[in-house]
């Protein structure tokens, strides 16, 4: 078993596993580093089953999270794709220490998996959050797309690349943002959709916007109450967890105060793109 050592957004984890799981793991290799200080560690192996009883379960296109309890308190995650079982997380109560049980199926999903909860529950409490959500870089700063899946914030970012000289993807589907000091900085991930993209990048995040829908291109500010909800909607955490959902809520708040919102009600054309760029960067 080797171990290798990973950075994303400035927070460094490592991964013990065979030959077989790393070559599984391309995608992490343009954030590879040098040992270092850990926020949380994985072994990825083989064994039996955990036994837990389920807490919640999330169900997203085919891919199911259930979470649970061990008899001793630890938490347990299982990860299905399209009902079949690719793997056990089990992690101690502070999610600094990871164990994936895989089954031989899917067992990329399985890492890839792991390693987002990980990476989510450990850095919590240290003004980082993973957002599900597309991404842009355009003049020196990124720029995020919100919105429930089908709500088009991948074709929105794809209408931005087409029509909008100077602006390149950082991530299609699971960004990181962090909150330094008096800066907010969103970062590429090795986490990105169906499109792959694992840039290891980083922006100032100069702004959010909510997708929805519509017959018709309109955008307005958001701010307050409806800033902090659209944030919310679009964030990973174990709510139920109260050390996890403290820190989710912290660095949700800063986030509705210190970065400008807007909701857009649009057509998947170029007159949204171009009236979304026009107001969200035009610094005001």
């Amino acid at each position: 078993m080797t171990t290798n050592y990973y950075s994303v957004a400035g927070h460094g984890f490592c991964v013990s596993a065979e030959a077989e799981a790393f070559a599984l793991m391309q995608n992490y290799e343009p954030f590879a580093c040098k040992p270092g200080d850990v926020v949380f560690t994985l072994a990825v192996e083989d064994g039996e089953p955990p036994v837990y009883g389920e807490e919640l379960r999330q169900e997203d296109e085919g891919q199911d999270i259930i979470c649970g309890k061990t008899g001793d308190d630890r938490s347990v995650f299982e990860f299905r794709w399209l009902n079949e079982t690719a793997g056990w997380l089990v992690s101690s109560d502070d999610y600094r220490e990871g164990r994936l049980i895989t089954t031989g199926q899917h067992t990329k999903f399985a890492i890839d998996n792991a390693l987002m909860v990980l990476y989510a529950l450990s850095t919590a409490a240290q003004a980082t959050v993973l957002f599900h959500a597309a991404i842009v870089s355009y003049q020196g700063k990124g720029y995020m797309f919100l919105g429930k899946s089908g709500t088009g914030k991948s074709t929105h970012a794809r209408l931005w690349l087409k029509h909008i000289e100077g602006t390149a993807l950082v991530n299609d589907d699971n960004p990181v943002v962090r909150i330094e000091g008096e800066q907010t900085i969103v970062y590429g991930s090795p986490w990105s959709g169906k499109t792959p993209c694992y840039r290891n990048v980083s922006y100032p995040l100069g702004g959010i916007v909510l997708l929805s829908q519509a017959p018709y291109n309109k955008i307005q500010r958001l701010s307050g109450i409806q800033a902090y909800v659209a944030l919310v909607e679009s964030i990973s955490g174990k709510r139920w967890d109260k050390h996890i959902a403290d820190g989710l809520h912290h660095t949700e708040n800063a986030l509705a105060m210190q970065v400008p919102m807007w909701h857009l009600e649009c057509l998947p054309d170029e007159a949204a793109a171009k009236l979304c760029n026009k107001e969200v960067a035009s610094g005001k």
